[in-house]
């Protein structure tokens, strides 16, 4: 099943899911036709357990130019200049941050993004800058 780009960008916020640039499954609902979801959605994963045969396989059609938002989650030892440094990681690659949520506890900063990507790999690029900043323990997209 092909589903159109803009289709998908609209259905997959019914299902949980956020618009993207991530391969994408279609799961068969009861009175409400496809839901799309992420591959790697884990409500999915849980519809599949209950119902694998619900299960059908889907993929973007055309593409569209545009930009797709994400949400990233960064876990640090905090210090001076932490959020400038992965800010600068995310500059670099030509990613926009759209919102940006820190904390920080017993030494640990806990950083939520959400920002806007043209491309998948851009983001992936971006992920592994930010991986290489002094005192990142992880980076990924939530």
């Amino acid at each position: 099943m092909r589903i159109p780009f803009l289709l998908a960008w609209l259905v997959m916020g019914g299902a949980g899911c956020r618009g993207s640039v991530d391969p994408i499954r279609g799961f068969v609902t009861r009175g409400r036709g496809v839901s799309i979801h992420r591959a790697g959605c884990a409500n999915l994963a849980q519809l599949l357990v209950r119902a694998p045969e619900r299960g059908i396989e889907a993929q973007w059609g055309t593409k569209v130019e545009g930009v797709f938002a994400a949400d990233l989650l960064v876990r640090a030892q905090d210090r001076q200049g932490l959020l400038r440094d992965v800010s600068d990681a995310l500059t670099r690659n030509r990613v926009n941050v759209t919102a940006v949520s820190s904390q920080s506890r017993r030494g640990e900063a806990i950083m939520q993004f959400t920002v806007e990507v043209g491309e998948l790999a851009t983001l992936g690029r971006a992920l592994d800058e930010i991986r290489e900043v002094n005192g990142v323990f992880n980076a990924h997209r939530r």
